[in-house]
């Protein structure tokens, strides 16, 4: 595997996987394509994101995932009612991948 060259300017989204947990089954990953953001740009998402509901908060940080279902509102909804746990999960890889704080494996 090629080593990932480091530059100053950060790529305008990345992916990684989320665990989504399956009620009586084992999480499941799900890759999703999530929007950078910088520090500044960061600190103001937080404080404007304040009485936000889960599907526009993920609308917000993500522009897609491997699903075959489209990533639109109604997709994200139907996640989020049939996955109470899913847009917090989705939250936390957010901001742990944007920290660069990814655990190793």
């Amino acid at each position: 595997m090629a080593k990932q060259k480091f530059s100053l300017s950060a790529n305008p989204t990345f992916k990684a996987p989320v665990k989504i947990g399956v009620p009586g089954g084992d999480p499941v990953d799900v890759e999703f394509t999530f929007k950078h953001r910088s520090k500044d740009a960061m600190k103001q998402f937080i404080t404007e994101m304040k009485g936000k509901e889960d599907v526009d908060l993920i609308k917000d940080i993500a522009s897609g995932w491997e699903l075959d279902d489209a990533f639109d509102t109604e997709s994200l909804e139907k996640l989020n009612q049939n996955y109470p746990g899913a847009a917090l999960g989705i939250w936390q890889v957010y901001v742990t991948e944007l920290q660069g704080a990814r655990a190793k494996n």
